[in-house]
């Protein structure tokens, strides 16, 4: 069973009760734990409890081997039993992506944080200041001297840890040039309420895919990143300065790259993968350097989605749409199909190809036998952080396809 949160917050009721067939989850009702998931409603998203184990101590063990340090990024899931699962496998902390989420982490009382982002409203300087005096350990980023001024003037005392960002032409944040972002390390060491503490970035704004030639940019960018390290060496103001990056699809080439750096220069490098813990059998499949491996990720969501119309030859409308998976990159696949979610299976091969709000369109070959008026297809979905902010409740079911746990997101 996955560690439940000790502090729970006051939950909207955005999914609430899809799963469960008007059964109030957001009161906070675990009545559902030992029900058969063949017992549930559709639209249905449900995690599986082996995956999510496997994949979360998969990943620590891989951080180990390889000398790095885990900060899995939190947003993917926004689930603190999710976020205490990876942390209880050895993650230094957590990275998240913006000032909300990081006080859902402190209201759930976790002390290591980095924000993969700059604080650039005074309001949220001056919360996080006043968090890491209080001796939470609370890292953000910085990518110009003008973020750099707005964190003295609005820091307090301080201190406050900060990372210059390198980033890239045609990439998303991040000073373009070492040069640039060398600049801004001056600035954040010269700052009297700042703490230079280390550099990184997003090698994944660069590069997308398992090419040659995207691994070939991700290890350019990233030599980059430790072309920067060095340079600022001589400004750090903390012991065991960070260099961090790595998304779930080049946490190797991180590894291969940064770790040589570090070791030279008494750092430590921090990976923030996070897709890798729900993985997925699309898009995340396909970019993970584990894919194929003896100790590859296990895909830990599954969509169920019940026919609702079989209007005309090679197509069914089943009751999954845009408010219950993700289509950003790539949309659901149909694995097979059964009279109930977890039941007996039969055969049935299908793609979806274009959601609405609450229908989605699925479209099988003649070789296959036409689903019936209410069967239920089992779905490889693409993509857990599109798919897990539809919900805000999701039920875990162990290897019997019994309810287990609920998790509990917090988007």
């Amino acid at each position: 069973m996955l560690p439940i949160p000790q502090q729970p917050l006051d939950r909207p009721s955005h999914g609430a009760n899809k799963a469960l067939g008007g059964r109030d989850l957001a009161s906070g009702d675990r009545d559902v734990l030992g029900t058969p998931v063949t017992e549930l409603n559709t639209p249905l998203v449900t995690l599986e409890e082996r995956a999510l184990t496997h994949n979360a101590r998969t990943m620590a063990e891989w951080c180990r081997e390889h000398g790095v340090l885990l900060a899995p990024h939190g947003k993917t899931t926004m689930s603190p039993q999710l976020w205490q699962l990876q942390l209880d496998e050895g993650a230094w902390g957590i990275t998240l992506a913006n000032v909300p989420q990081l006080r859902v982490a402190r209201r759930f009382g976790h002390r290591r944080l980095m924000l993969a982002n700059s604080l650039t409203s005074p309001a949220d300087i001056a919360w996080a200041s006043a968090e890491a005096s209080e001796g939470v350990r609370l890292v953000s980023w910085a990518d110009s001297a003008g973020t750099v001024e707005l964190l003295r003037q609005h820091a307090g005392q301080g201190p406050l840890e900060v990372m210059v960002e390198l980033g890239g032409v045609g990439g998303r944040t991040g000073a373009r040039t070492v040069e640039e972002a060398l600049e801004v390390a001056r600035a954040v060491h010269d700052a009297p309420n700042l703490l230079l503490s280390g550099v990184g970035g997003y090698e994944g704004a660069l590069a997308h895919e398992r090419t040659e030639a995207d691994l070939g940019i991700a290890r350019e960018y990233l030599g980059r990143v430790a072309e920067l390290h060095r340079a600022a060496a001589g400004l750090y103001d903390v012991e065991r300065p960070f260099l961090s990056a790595g998304g779930s699809a080049f946490f190797d080439v991180v590894a291969e790259v940064l770790r040589p750096a570090a070791e030279q220069t008494g750092a430590d490098v921090i990976v923030r993968a996070g897709a890798y813990l729900v993985h997925d059998a699309g898009f995340c499949r396909g970019v993970s350097p584990l894919t194929g491996t003896e100790h590859e990720f296990a895909s830990a969501m599954t969509g169920w989605a019940r026919v609702v119309s079989q209007p005309e030859p090679g197509l069914a409308i089943v009751d999954v749409g845009r408010r219950d998976v993700s289509f950003d990159v790539g949309l659901p696949t149909v694995a097979a199909a059964c009279q109930a979610p977890g039941g007996p299976e039969r055969e049935f091969r299908g793609e979806v190809v274009e959601l609405n709000d609450q229908h989605g369109y699925v479209r099988y070959g003649e070789d296959q036998e036409p689903p019936r008026v209410g069967e239920v297809l089992r779905l490889n979905l693409s993509h857990p952080c599109t798919v897990l902010d539809k919900w805000a409740v999701l039920p875990v079911l162990d290897a019997e396809g019994t309810v287990t746990d609920l998790v509990t997101t917090y988007f």
